[in-house]
């Protein structure tokens, strides 16, 4: 740290040697407590196999194999199948997660035998001396050993916005982040043992996020545990009333049974979730939480910053321009290259300007250092011999440095370069010193420092497919806002009415919302504003997306619905974040919603196949129950009809490519195309059944056959109206499961395993025009009940 310390703090401490590391790592005293992005091996075999479902299904199997005969019991290798497609997928996902996660694990600067070094935050032990720079999280708790200006952000642990000064003795807790300043600090509780890890230890780990989907799902699924047991059961016993035979009743029972549960949804679910992050992790995108990928499809706002998103966050020194009565290039140029050089955690403009400046006088050693913050805007210091100087962005220093006719050239010089989307920056000489860090009464300005940077190649091609998509775009930037109206423009996004200088907006939460509904381009923002601009768009019933890098996007990035954090980012903004693109591309962020949407599509399409089978099973369970008569199908008719109508297809239907937007409603939009379909297909097969056995008096085997035919065939249908739009190959998938039905019904050792006998043709024509005729009714209800919203009608 050297000189940068200045004389506010006594010398830091040397930090514990190699011997004391390892006596307190023997003892226990490490940070070793695991993170994971991503559940354990065993954890995934369990939640695909110890399911109330499965559970159910066993049991099931269980009587099919006592009463037999064991072709009834072939839906239990659909179970397995299932489970074993689940965990593959799961481990896939895993896999990915783990591989990418290694790359953002957050690393921490230690001091030992008085050298600084990085190491993995596990690798942190009791007593280790830590240094803290801007962009930190903190990762143990600790006590503060010295401090230049150090600022702590406790919002993620107290809800506090205001970052809070921290000086020698104080407590530091760890989940805090560093918003202005530097230091270093002592290691007082690791492990367990930290306040973070007591607090937020389970919400920490691996989970499912919150979310409409699978709210959805979970809800679906306890309705039907509330009505699969007592028809199961009523159905049992009217089968028992009819055929007499107690094996045929528990057959007929159990092929009920069987068909009402939705096995595939919950898999199918998983799976669609565990794909996207494959394909997102082979994008560089990595994903902290499963479901987070449910709300990249809901998007409907874009926050964004222009310095890393909009441009290659390259920034180079443009020049320096003297100016005013104190803009003597000589003493700007020692008087920048010291307070360059006194900066103990120098940020990128810091950088920029460093590595620009020739070379000259070594700096004295600064004797007052006010670091720079998001917040205030500018940072300063103090030396013997060359005075204050302060340096932050003109409009906010330029009140104090001289009055409107003075400092009109200036102001005039600084538009007229962030026009061009420069960054500009004002140097200026504090007379009278400085006070703290209360900007000083009076300034004069020395220099326009000017920075230049490039807009990506591909931005403009970025904010077309949004616009394309529906998806409103807002840059939030801390910069002047004619910089950010002319960066955005040259990525091809404009607003009519200019920018929006943040200092003038509304602090009513309506007045904002009704503010960031008509504008889009917005400079000067602090981090409480983007948190307030987070949460008004929010409260307007928006899904916002946010896009960040540093540590002023932390509080926005946690309020958001979606927060997307730059690989290149500080390790305060990587944690807060869900997704992480770790390329650092904007570019890829269309890839990433494109992904989201296609999940979520494909989710719900999947659902209402799972649901009409529910619905229709049920309600043939009860109408046979009614009507006190066999039960149409055998265990092993239903497990082929479902696996051709609905099992196999919607694996496909699973990793469509094709996504729309979603919308909020999932439930309601499922249950409006499941309702009428399962109503028209248990119908239509409950007709073709009744029709074969009393007009045409068929036996008991080739009525249900005339009864499998009659629900393959709306099956199908079903299967059509879901994966609309049709296109060659889901025309292939529907005539290669016909083909299939075909093989099974035709070819003799598949007809004699299936039990499947055709009656004469006069009779199952008869039961195929009946079921025709349901369809043809269950389409025209489904169209006018689902109206907009059923499948394939623009949302995928």
């Amino acid at each position: 740290m050297g000189d940068a310390w200045g004389v506010v703090t006594a010398p830091p401490a040397e930090g514990l040697d190699e011997q004391a590391v390892r006596e307190r790592v023997a003892g226990g005293l490490a940070n070793s407590v695991p993170e994971r992005v991503s559940r354990t091996v065993i954890q995934i075999v369990a939640a695909n196999v110890l399911t109330p479902f499965n559970g159910l299904l066993g049991a099931l199997l269980a009587v099919i194999l006592v009463v037999g005969p064991i072709q009834d019991a072939l839906f239990g290798g659909v179970l397995v199948a299932n489970a074993l497609v689940g965990i593959v997928q799961e481990l896939r996902a895993k896999r990915t997660l783990d591989r990418l996660a290694v790359l953002t694990e957050p690393r921490a600067r230690v001091v030992r035998s008085g050298v600084a070094r990085e190491i993995d935050v596990r690798g942190i032990v009791l007593d280790d001396v830590l240094e803290l720079r801007p962009g930190d999280q903190v990762p143990v708790d600790g006590m503060v050993l010295a401090g230049v200006g150090l600022e702590l952000d406790e919002s993620l642990l107290s809800g506090e916005s205001d970052p809070v000064e921290k000086d020698v003795g104080d407590e530091v807790l760890s989940g805090s982040f560093v918003a202005a300043g530097a230091g270093r600090m002592r290691a007082t509780r690791v492990g367990a043992d930290a306040y973070a890890r007591r607090v937020t230890v389970q919400a920490r780990r691996f989970g499912l996020v919150r979310s409409e989907l699978r709210d959805g799902v979970n809800r679906i699924i306890v309705w039907v545990a509330w009505a699969i047991v007592p028809t199961g059961t009523l159905l049992f016993a009217t089968q028992l009333r009819s055929v007499g035979s107690p094996a045929e009743a528990l057959r007929g029972a159990v092929a009920g049974t069987v068909a009402m549960v939705p096995e595939g949804l919950v898999l199918l679910t998983s799976i669609a979730f565990a794909v996207g992050v494959v394909r997102l992790g082979r994008r560089s995108v990595l994903v902290r939480e499963l479901p987070a990928v449910e709300g990249l499809a809901r998007v409907d706002v874009l926050c964004i910053d222009k310095t890393g998103t909009l441009t290659e966050g390259r920034l180079e020194l443009d020049g320096v321009e003297p100016v005013g009565e104190a803009g003597d290039g000589a003493a700007a140029a020692e008087g920048l290259r010291a307070l360059v050089a006194a900066d103990p955690s120098p940020n990128a403009t810091m950088r920029a300007v460093a590595t620009a400046l020739p070379p000259g006088q070594t700096a004295p050693a600064p004797e007052v250092v006010v670091p720079f913050s998001s917040a205030r805007k500018w940072s300063a210091a103090a030396f013997e011999g060359l005075g204050a100087w302060v340096l932050g962005a003109p409009d906010v220093l330029q009140p104090t440095a001289g009055d409107d006719a003075a400092g009109a050239p200036t102001r005039a010089r600084v538009a007229a370069l962030a026009s061009t989307g420069r960054r500009v920056l004002l140097l200026a000489r504090a007379p009278a010193g400085l006070d703290g860090e209360r900007l000083p009464s009076r300034l004069e300005p020395a220099a326009l420092v000017v920075l230049r940077d490039r807009v990506r190649e591909d931005a403009p091609r970025t904010l077309e497919y949004f616009a394309e998509q529906g998806v409103t775009v807002k840059v939030i930037s801390g910069d002047h806002p004619e910089a950010v109206a002319a960066v955005a423009a040259e990525a091809g996004l404009r607003d009519p009415a200019g920018p929006v200088d943040a200092r003038s907006l509304p602090e009513d939460p309506a007045a904002l919302a009704r503010m960031l509904a008509e504008r889009s381009l917005f400079g000067r923002v602090t981090p409480r504003q983007k948190l307030a601009m987070v949460e008004a768009l929010r409260a307007g019933g928006h899904t916002v997306a946010m896009t960040g890098d540093g540590v002023n996007d932390v509080l926005a990035l946690r309020e958001a619905d979606l927060g997307i954090a730059m690989g290149s980012g500080s390790p305060a903004t990587r944690a807060a974040a869900r997704l992480v693109l770790l390329d650092g591309r904007f570019a890829s962020l269309p890839a990433v919603v494109a992904e989201g949407r296609r999940v979520l599509s494909n989710i719900e399409r999947t659902a209402n196949l799972f649901v009409t089978k529910t619905v229709y099973a049920m309600l043939l369970a009860l109408a046979v129950a009614v009507a006190g008569i066999a039960f149409p199908f055998l265990p092993r008719h239903l497990t082929l009809i479902g696996s051709l109508t609905i099992g196999i297809p919607s694996f496909f239907l699973a990793l469509s490519l094709r996504a729309p937007r979603t919308r909020p409603g999932f439930v309601p939009r499922v249950l409006r195309f499941a309702a009428p379909a399962g109503v028209a297909t248990a119908a239509g097969t409950l007709a073709a059944y009744a029709v074969a056995r009393s007009s045409f008096g068929v036996p008991t085997p080739e009525a249900r056959t005339t009864a499998t035919l009659a629900l393959c065939l709306l099956g199908l249908g079903v299967l059509v109206a879901i994966a609309r739009p049709m296109d060659r190959l889901r025309w292939l998938l529907v005539a290669g499961m016909a083909a299939a039905y075909a093989v099974a019904l035709l070819v003799p050792p598949f007809a004699a395993f299936f039990a499947l006998a055709l009656p004469g043709t006069s009779a199952w024509l008869a039961g195929l025009g009946v079921a025709a005729a349901a369809g043809v009714v269950g389409a025209i209800a489904v169209w006018r009940i689902a109206g907009a919203v059923g499948p394939g009608s623009g949302r995928g």
